[in-house]
């Protein structure tokens, strides 16, 4: 019997693999906003397939899209509170002092 493509579950994966990645390059909010929306997709997806499982092909894609976008939820937080931190604090001008002077050196 062939069974049909999850749906929900290949977007899911990709969302919560670009939300790792955009959550490390992006200032984490990013990151943030993409895990929940494949945690979203993750979601239905797996509902979907609880409702009929021998229908459907696919309920890895989705559980590993679950835990990544978790991970890129997470990553993007903790990013977003040491930004707020840094900025809060002015460390951030001593920061990107030291970028500055470590780009003058090469």
């Amino acid at each position: 019997m062939y069974k049909e493509k999850l749906p929900y579950s290949r977007s899911a994966l990709i969302l919560g693999i670009s939300s790792i990645i955009t959550a490390c390059c992006c200032w984490g909010l990013i990151g943030v906003i993409l895990g929940i929306i494949g945690l979203t997709n993750a979601n239905k997806a797996i509902q979907i397939h609880e409702e009929d499982p021998n229908a459907f092909d696919g309920i890895n894609n989705a559980q590993t899209g679950k835990t990544t976008s978790i991970i890129g939820i997470i990553i993007g937080i903790l990013l977003m509170i040491w930004h707020i931190y840094t900025f809060s604090t002015g460390d951030y001008e001593i920061l990107f002092e030291e970028y500055n002077n470590m780009l003058d050196e090469y």
